[in-house]
């Protein structure tokens, strides 16, 4: 028992996978205050709030724990015991009497029948294939342009992109941003981690020349949707004015086409898209919708739906010009051995597509982040709702085996954004500050075999994201069954060393994905210049500023020595030479995937993402400085890849 916390209920938290202490990012033990785990055990729909609740509460864990769980995990080299017997049935109806999950079964999804309920049981592969050992691109699509694109980096850019980079560089991936779907009314969110749903894409990527409508349409409506191209303006994207020309080009395409209503598009299509009729509708909050509206299944939407139909038509179309086009994204790059690698957001926007669909298994009103610590000694709110693991588990994870599933139709590999997601989140409770939260804990065998299997049948590599605080059995578990983690130069460190001295390339994690910085860490030339250090007191985001500035000073000559220890620099190098060196640094990283940023080569000094702002700082609204048609010959890119191809080909 933790002290603070009764017998009672530490055991009940324990029961629902609710931490009553946890340890930080010094591996000190921190105590979770009770009136939290109460809280937090009430989202679950379990009364904590006095004495006789917990008795109660507690009678019913008790029982429960002694049942086989509503879902569980099996591997194909090994057998999983089982608390009693029952019949396995597997997809096509057979049926064998087992008292045990046998090894030897087929990967795959497979229904257990006990005397007291019917059990999903996932049984995946104990590995994936192993990774090759390669080199590539991490890439936010929103960034780039081209003299072809409207305002905003899209999927014919990313086609080009690839092409020229697998043909001319002999690259093998290309990870990308979230491409993940928003909701289609103003203002729309920049941040690709805060999508209306992460099961469908953004219309924001489409190329609407690249449509089939536009080939079709005749030379006047051709000429009106061209009239519409956003022209850049200043150094920052601007989406609603984007979507804006987008939807109304695609309208015009879509009414010349013959308002087509698509024949062929799944149930969950067709939800998605009502939900975006209805936003126009009421407004982009579905929570401030009519009551009869709150729900897919309400009774109010069936006749609304009716009402909009032609909207509701459209929003399906759009959607699947989106996924034809990413669908030619990744046959561009297959022709060019390119691995095209989607990121899976944490979580969508609790007011989007998904909040509205999926409101039955999360946890709507919680808001997952993180707890205080050196970056954020206020804690971190993401503002997005968590899974439920009770729900998860009752319904078979169905909602999380589709979301995958969406993802994986349109890529080689998939990055799991906080995969230490996948064990436990940070929950805080409605209407409490980030530090008053709590780790709810998800059942991880279940998590990584539906993940395993999902990507094993897609034939997919797995990266997960480890980086923070994050327990050694993530990065066990993600080497186990060869997924890759993350190594980040700013980070990758000798900690058994006096000072934790920059770790030398040779010794990097081998099963893992290694790149200079991410979206959230300043960037190459930032990094040299001290930039993160600057913008940061400039917005008055630190305490204090002169230690800031010494460190970032320590920190940029600690790797100019180890630049100097791999003999790739000597003297002082101008910026330029400095920026090869740290590639050529990266190139000779142990890890199997190496992946650079077009940010980083071509030294632009802003980050993408600024983490504690929001308004103050232009996050996810930054493009490239230079276009596509300049990157492809831009000096930096050639001295860069040339690194790349020396070292790693």
């Amino acid at each position: 028992m933790i002290q603070g916390v009764d017998t009672e209920l530490s055991e009940l938290a324990a029961a629902h996978g609710v931490a009553t202490a946890y340890r930080d990012g010094e591996r000190r033990l921190v105590t979770v205050d009770e009136d939290v785990v109460v809280r937090v055990l009430g989202l679950l729909d379990v009364d904590a709030s006095t004495p006789d609740a917990r008795r109660a509460a507690l009678a019913v864990a008790r029982a429960d724990a002694t049942r086989t769980p509503g879902t569980i995990a099996a591997r194909t080299d090994r057998a999983r015991p089982l608390p009693a017997p029952g019949v396995l049935v597997d997809s096509g109806g057979g049926r064998r009497e087992v008292t045990e999950i046998p090894a030897g079964l087929d990967p795959g999804w497979y229904r257990l029948e006990t005397a007291d309920r019917v059990v999903t049981v996932v049984v995946a592969p104990p590995a994936l294939p192993e990774p090759r050992r390669a080199w590539g691109w991490m890439l936010q699509l929103y960034a780039l342009h081209s003299d072809r694109s409207w305002g905003i980096g899209d999927l014919g850019d990313l086609s080009a992109f690839t092409t020229w980079t697998g043909r001319e560089h002999g690259a093998g991936a290309v990870l990308l941003n979230p491409l993940h779907a928003i909701t289609p009314v103003p203002p729309v969110q920049p941040s690709p981690y805060t999508p209306s749903s992460r099961r469908f894409g953004t219309p924001l990527a489409l190329r609407i020349t690249d449509l089939d409508a536009y080939a079709r349409a005749d030379a006047d409506t051709r000429a009106e949707v061209d009239a519409l191209r956003p022209v850049q303006v200043g150094d920052r994207i601007e989406h609603d004015r984007v979507w804006a020309a987008k939807r109304a080009a695609a309208e015009l395409l879509w009414r010349a086409d013959g308002r087509p209503e698509p024949t062929d598009a799944p149930a969950d299509l067709w939800e998605f898209a009502r939900f975006c009729a209805l936003a126009e509708r009421f407004g982009g909050r579905w929570s401030r919708w009519p009551a009869d509206l709150h729900h897919p299944d309400a009774p109010g939407v069936a006749p609304m739906c009716a009402e909009l139909a032609p909207r509701v038509a459209f929003h399906a179309w759009l959607q699947q010009q989106v996924q034809r086009q990413l669908a030619g994204v990744l046959e561009a790059a297959r022709a060019v051995d390119v691995q095209v690698v989607h990121d899976l957001a944490v979580g969508c926007d609790p007011e989007g597509a998904d909040g509205w669909a999926l409101q039955d298994v999360l946890a709507l009103g919680v808001r997952v982040g993180a707890p205080p610590d050196a970056f954020s000694q206020q804690g971190q709110d993401w503002g997005l709702p968590p899974w439920r693991p009770d729900r998860l588990d009752a319904t078979g994870y169905a909602a999380y085996r589709d979301l995958l599933r969406a993802l994986l139709r349109q890529a080689d590999g998939l990055r799991i954004d906080h995969v230490a997601g996948l064990f436990r989140l940070w929950w805080v409770p409605p209407g409490q500050s980030a530090d008053r939260g709590t780790y709810v804990h998800y059942d991880a065998e279940v998590m990584l075999a539906v993940l395993t299997l999902e990507a094993h049948r897609a034939g997919a590599l797995v990266i997960g994201e480890d980086l923070g605080t994050v327990e050694p059995e993530v990065t066990e578990a993600l080497a186990e069954r060869k997924m890759l983690g993350s190594s980040v130069l700013w980070f990758t460190r000798d900690l058994d060393a006096p000072g934790e001295p920059l770790l030398p390339p040779g010794r990097w994690n081998e099963e893992s994905v290694a790149t200079v910085s991410t979206h959230d860490l300043p960037t190459a030339a930032g990094f040299l210049r001290g930039e993160h250090v600057r913008v940061r007191a400039e917005l008055g985001l630190l305490d204090d500023v002169p230690a800031e500035e010494a460190k970032a000073v320590r920190e940029r000559a600690e790797l100019l020595d180890l630049l100097r220890a791999e003999g790739l620099i000597t003297g002082e190098p101008d910026e330029a030479a400095l920026i090869v060196a740290i590639h050529a640094l990266l190139a000779r990283s142990r890890s199997r995937l190496v992946l650079i940023s077009p940010y980083d080569v071509v030294g632009e000094v802003r980050q993408p993402n600024l983490p504690g702002t929001v308004d103050q700082y232009p996050n996810w609204r930054l493009p490239l400085p230079v276009s596509l048609e300049e990157l492809v010959v831009h000096p930096g890119v050639r001295a860069v890849v040339a690194q790349l191809r020396r070292a790693r080909m």
